[in-house]
């Protein structure tokens, strides 16, 4: 499986991601600076990562979804490419218009830095499938603009055709208000593509995949991914 994360100016969470796909399928990842306008031939997964691309300036991920790479990322999804974007890429992707709707300041207007925990909504995609329905899994967040808002046909849309990846949940599982720490709508982390290859979440999986992280809780993610994208 060939992997392509792509950097703009201010991502951080480049190394982070490299650590996790590797361990997950024993390849290292294709590291691309935003000004390129091609990825690398062979590419099964495009990873946007987290940070804060530009600075956040005008909006976080707006200047980065008109980097020159955004080109050649689009058109991987528009063929069929699964791509994978965490926190700031979340934001990448739904200014993009690769995913809907839209990451707005925390309800709280604090920046929110915290384990949270996550309930797998679906496990039949390229990035769940080694969890089950209804798993339960803590992540770490790190982010000011988490709060994920769609419209209210674009929220039935996204419910009814089985698009919401996570939803923050308290340790028992239950979809809280007390859970919902940023204010998103119907406490949804992440979200899938209509094809389902590609993937917005905004905590990150990356930063608990070994034991020396404070524990694997993330690691299922990538090895869902390594066991769609690897030959058999």
């Amino acid at each position: 499986m060939n992997a392509a994360i792509i950097i703009f100016p201010g991502t951080n969470r480049e190394r982070d991601m490299a650590i996790a796909l590797h361990k997950a399928t024993g390849r290292k990842p294709a590291m691309l600076f935003h000004q390129e306008s091609a990825l690398p031939a062979g590419t099964d997964l495009v990873v946007l990562p987290g940070g804060f691309s530009h600075g956040d300036y005008l909006r976080c991920g707006a200047m980065a979804a008109r980097s020159p790479i955004m080109a050649a990322v689009r058109a991987h999804a528009a063929r069929g490419g699964h791509i994978l974007g965490v926190c700031n890429g979340f934001q990448i992707l739904t200014e993009a218009g690769l995913l809907p709707g839209a990451l707005l300041r925390n309800s709280t207007l604090r920046f929110l830095s915290m384990d949270c925990h996550l309930r797998v909504e679906r496990a039949d995609t390229p990035f769940t499938s080694e969890w089950k329905q209804g798993d339960i899994f803590r992540a770490p967040m790190a982010h000011g603009d988490g709060n994920y808002f769609a419209d209210d046909s674009t929220l039935a849309t996204l419910e009814g055709e089985g698009r919401v990846a996570f939803r923050y949940v308290s340790p028992e599982g239950e979809a809280s208000a007390a859970a919902n720490r940023n204010g998103a709508r119907a406490n949804i982390a992440g979200i899938v593509s209509e094809n389902r290859r590609v993937l917005g979440m905004m905590p990150h999986p990356e930063d608990l995949v070994d034991p020396l992280m404070g524990g694997e809780d993330g690691l299922p993610l990538f090895r869902s991914i390594a066991a769609a994208l690897t030959p058999a």
